[in-house]
């Protein structure tokens, strides 16, 4: 056995044996100081540990104090009932409080008892139940959480062992504070108890057997049980004050002075009210301001102290941080955040900050959430998040709109005026900048605020620079929207659907097609403003004929069949007929007999002459459509119409190619051109 276990073996028999064999004064007396110099030293510890699990020992420590300090009462007891002395710390103790005064002594050491009995040992009992009882109750959630991180790959099985053995100690100790604070409880009873045994046994052994008169007996015990309870008692309360903090302590980086000064004293300016309501109380009331001004300018110094060395903080993190981003731009990882590309981008000169600053009454941000909703219910298309930025690069007026990096429009506005745009004939009375608009290219003119109701009166379209913006950008997420929907958005759709189709989508994926696949009719769709918001037919279809071809082009023609009564309503405006510039058989021959063959699926291989006519003859239907006021619409037959819609996108991408069995029978057909060749 080790020479410290051995001491501390034979010092836990002392103790046991101070209750029976009786303690020279001269010995209690420094038994008394040990006593006190362990409290204090518990205490000290306790205030200087950041948490409970630095100081595990305690509930067992607070055992053997408890033990020690009651062996040291029974000593004190038995030396004031035998030889009415118990050392010169006692007496020091009891003549020194009470001052001459008995009284004044009991009422000093009553309140010592009811603090520590009433206050601090009943709140250190309460709070160590209770945080035994949540320690306990956590632990299943800490252990799964572990389980998590270690599965995950985020800490290693060393790591995780260690953080069940630190749940475990914990749940541990919290178990033992419980049971240990009722120690302290039954000390402060004890207490109680042996200051009425020492006060009344002291008084009638001091006349009988010490032959004490009546005055001395009652003077001599009463002094000697006073100190000794008070003895006994300070270092029961600094014990009992450092179970109180041991258990109360929540998690922090610091101990409790460092705790304390950086959380009691974040607030620098609260304490000039403190000293201003101080030097009020002075002032306005018969204190005086000889009591108050002096604490009220030592509070207000303090806080300027403070202040000035939180500025200093603030000012050394300021300078740290910007010492971190400086070497995180010079490490070569930090090269990796510059491949990310947004989606969507919006960049605007600086004379369009208010566009996007609520404070200066810009909307754009609450615009920007209905265009997403409007393409959520019209294309069926999550819009990833639109990044929106200021760019000293550009003009202060302009604006430029990015599709995954690359510009693809871009504008210019004047805030304090309108764009009006003609219906058709001029009016020398509305007099502005000519511009264009930039959703549709349309011709039109900014107007100011005194023009803009006599434009309206005349039939012009007058919108606010907010709702141009929103307009562009609108119009742009819809012609773009191919683009912006990739596999990982497709695969988000299609989570969506199997929420509520699980059979449906199981089947479909990825037996038959794969997310790739299903991205790229989805893709084609959008690629023809044709909606996607109806995916359980879509995928209805895709599984229908996806057992017999894997070729994304047919697909989406049968997909787009299936989609009929969506596209008839899309394109007839909720009409009973529909205006059509059809195809004529040599055209609809000349495509058919172009179709080509390969391993990759089937494509037009047209000569550059017959193109070009094609691109004439169509060019001039759309036209006369257009000069009509009618929106030009091709239809074709099934077999030729995405070969058709091949050669129509290149110059004319806005002009729909429908096939007739995309259409619902109960639709009146009315053909208002042909192209032939």
């Amino acid at each position: 056995m080790k020479a410290r276990d051995l001491t501390i073996l034979i010092g836990i028999i002392g103790i046991v044996l101070m209750m029976v064999i009786p303690i020279p004064p001269a010995l209690l007396d420094v038994l008394l100081i040990v006593n006190i110099s362990v409290a204090l030293m518990i205490l000290l510890i306790a205030m200087n540990t950041q948490n409970a699990l630095e100081f595990s020992i305690f509930p067992a420590l607070l055992l053997i104090t408890t033990l020690f300090r009651l062996a040291l009462n029974v000593s004190t007891t038995r030396n004031i009932l035998q030889h009415a002395h118990a050392g010169k710390v006692v007496a020091t103790f009891g003549n020194w409080v009470a001052g001459g005064q008995i009284a004044i002594g009991f009422v000093v050491f009553l309140i010592l008892v009811v603090v520590q009995f009433l206050v601090i040992t009943k709140g250190s009992e309460r709070v160590a139940e209770v945080a035994a009882r949540f320690t306990l109750d956590a632990m299943p959630g800490k252990q799964m959480s572990i389980d998590a991180d270690l599965n995950a790959g985020l800490i290693n099985e060393v790591q995780a062992r260690e953080r069940r053995q630190k749940i475990e100690r914990e749940a541990d100790f919290y178990g033992s504070m419980d049971g240990a604070s009722k120690f302290v409880k039954g000390d402060a009873i004890a207490s109680i108890i042996i200051l009425i045994i020492n006060l009344l046994g002291g008084f009638v052994i001091g006349m009988s057997i010490h032959g004490m008169s009546f005055s001395d007996s009652l003077h001599t015990f009463s002094v000697l049980t006073i100190g000794d309870g008070l003895v006994s008692q300070i270092p029961a309360l600094l014990i009992s004050t450092a179970t109180g903090l041991i258990v109360t302590r929540a998690a922090s980086d610091g101990n409790l002075a460092h705790d304390v000064t950086t959380q009691l004293f974040r607030y620098p300016k609260l304490l000039y009210i403190v000293a201003g309501t101080i030097t009020l109380l002075g002032v306005g009331t018969p204190i005086g301001p000889i009591a108050t001004l002096p604490f009220a300018a030592i509070v207000t110094y303090g806080a300027y102290r403070m202040q000035k060395s939180l500025s200093k903080e603030q000012e050394a993190q300021e300078l740290l941080v910007e010492e971190q981003e400086i070497e995180e731009v010079r490490s070569p990882e930090s090269v990796i955040s510059l491949l990310q590309v947004d989606p969507i981008e919006f960049e605007f000169g600086y004379g369009l900050i208010p566009l996007a600053d609520t404070q200066q009454g810009g909307d754009l941000l609450d615009r920007i959430i209905m265009i997403r909703r409007q393409c959520a219910l019209e294309l069926g298309l999550v819009v990833p998040v639109i990044r929106i930025r200021d760019n000293i690069q550009l003009k202060p007026n302009e604006y430029i709109i990015k599709i995954k990096g690359n510009t693809v429009a871009r504008g210019e506005l004047l805030l304090n005026h309108y764009l009006a745009m003609s219906p058709g004939f001029e009016d020398d009375s509305v007099i502005g900048i000519e511009t264009v608009e930039p959703a549709f290219g349309l011709p039109a003119i900014w107007i100011d605020e005194a023009t803009k109701e006599r434009a309206e009166l005349t039939g012009y379209t007058v919108v606010d620079p907010p709702s141009v913006v929103a307009t562009h950008l609108t119009e742009l997420i819809k012609r773009h929207a191919h683009e912006l929907i990739g596999r990982q958005e497709t695969k988000a759709l299609v989570d969506n659907v199997k929420d509520s189709y699980p059979a449906l989508v199981d089947e479909l994926i990825p037996s038959i097609l794969n997310v790739g696949e299903i991205q790229k009719v989805l893709s084609k769709l959008l690629r023809e403003k044709v909606s996607i918001r109806d995916m359980v037919t879509i995928f209805e279809a895709l599984a229908d004929h996806g057992t017999y071809t894997k070729d994304t082009d047919i697909l989406t023609e049968y997909v787009r069949q299936a989609l009929s009564r969506q596209i008839t309503q899309q394109f007839s405006h909720n009409g009973d007929t529909l205006r059509v510039i059809t195809v004529g058989p040599t055209l609809e021959k000349k495509i058919a007999e172009s179709v080509q063959s390969s391993d990759q699926g089937s494509y037009l291989a047209l000569d550059p002459v017959s193109t070009q006519t094609i691109y004439q003859k169509l060019n001039e239907q759309v036209n006369k459509q257009i000069q009509s006021g009618n929106q030009p619409i091709v239809l074709a037959s099934p077999t030729i119409r995405m070969y058709l819609r091949q050669i129509v996108e290149r110059t004319m991408q806005d002009v729909p190619v429908l096939s007739y069995s995309e259409l619902e029978p109960s639709i009146e057909v009315q053909s208002i051109g042909v192209v032939n060749l």
